[in-house]
């Protein structure tokens, strides 16, 4: 798919959640905040869908190409944050559509062999889950290529890395996305906390979210 022309406006918005994490994320409210502010009065709004992700990678992305399975690849756009910048970026090489990633996970299955036991949610600790290392195996079928090189379609993506995340390598996400549109700033950590200031309007834009 050639990405070179301003994108159709996109018929589905898929936004995946990092780990632990959970549709009432702070950027997942803010996207669909702002969306729903450029569509109001339009006829065919873009479908929003943010699933809450299971810990199994296997079932997260089945979840997600079963969400999306009548959505043409051309009107089709992801977002993913950290562990969901991971799964986007395999779904979005699998389906030939585009993605904007947020500090995006270049290696779970290494950096995650440390949460294996119960864990809660981020946003409501209440929750309990089981991470396993049959998780952690599951993670590899979702790499794409070699790891340690940039990917094989690299202008699909729109990467926005903070210099100053302090859960995932700035360098390590800016070699794995060279070649992508990248935004590279100094500040905002692994939350992007002026994500909606700084970044959602180019997210949207990368997408083809208009308003009109």
């Amino acid at each position: 798919m050639p990405f070179h022309a301003p994108p159709p406006r996109p018929s589905h918005l898929l936004y995946l959640h990092g780990f632990r994490s959970s549709p009432a994320s702070a950027k997942a409210r803010l996207t669909l905040q702002r969306l729903q502010d450029l569509q109001r009065g339009q006829a065919s709004p873009v479908q929003w869908l943010c699933p809450q992700l299971p810990p199994s990678p296997r079932e997260a992305v089945e979840l997600c190409l079963a969400l999306v399975r009548e959505a043409a690849p051309s009107r089709l756009v992801l977002v993913g944050s950290s562990l969901g910048g991971f799964y986007a970026t395999w779904l979005a090489e699998h389906l030939d559509c585009r993605a904007a990633l947020l500090n995006p996970a270049v290696d779970p299955a290494r950096d995650l062999r440390a949460q294996i036991g119960e864990l809660g949610s981020w946003h409501d600790p209440s929750l309990r889950f089981r991470f396993t290392a049959e998780h952690v195996r599951e993670l590899h079928a979702y790499e794409v290529g070699d790891l340690r090189g940039s990917l094989p379609d690299p202008e699909r993506f729109l990467a926005v890395i903070a210099r100053d995340d302090d859960v995932l390598d700035w360098r390590e996400m800016s070699q794995r996305y060279r070649g992508a549109e990248l935004r590279l700033v100094d500040h905002g950590g692994h939350a992007l906390d002026d994500y909606e200031h700084a970044h959602l309007d180019a997210v949207l834009e990368f997408l083809g979210v208009r308003a009109n």
